[in-house]
């Protein structure tokens, strides 16, 4: 993976996640904002039979919280919240750590460099603390 933090599989990613939009009838609906940089996150998620249904998302922010939301969307349907959950522990701290584990979704490797700006790894995250909320919100519904 190349060092590089804006390197052309975030970009791609990035440019992916414009078309993925919002749902039209979530089951919920969670808006969070990174007041550091000005990131903000809206996130739409459907469940059913235990499983996600449906994702959706609005990303006003840089490249890598606009990617990291393409990733959401790109592998959180058909997954359990518990899995999703794992997942987003486990992205946490292998950015913290700087490794990505190999049995985390393969998107996630992309975000390898940022281990290396630690003001960046909240860019990251920030979607992904808004697939917890939702799916808290979901679960208490």
């Amino acid at each position: 993976m190349k060092d590089e933090l804006y390197h052309q599989a975030i970009l791609d990613l990035a440019r992916q996640g414009r078309d993925q939009g919002r749902l039209e009838a979530p089951g919920t609906s969670v808006t969070l904002d990174n007041p550091l940089c000005g990131d903000r996150v809206t996130l739409d998620l459907t469940l059913a039979n235990g499983r996600v249904r449906a994702i959706g998302h609005r990303v006003r922010g840089c490249l890598l919280c606009q990617a990291a939301a393409t990733v959401i969307g790109n592998q959180a349907v058909g997954e359990t919240p518990a899995q999703l959950r794992t997942v987003v522990t486990r992205l946490a701290e292998a950015i913290a750590a700087g490794s990505m584990a190999d049995d985390l979704w393969p998107e996630l490797a992309v975000f390898a460099p940022v281990h290396a700006h630690k003001s960046r790894h909240d860019c990251v995250l920030l979607p992904f603390e808004a697939l917890v909320q939702a799916l808290d919100e979901t679960e208490t519904r």
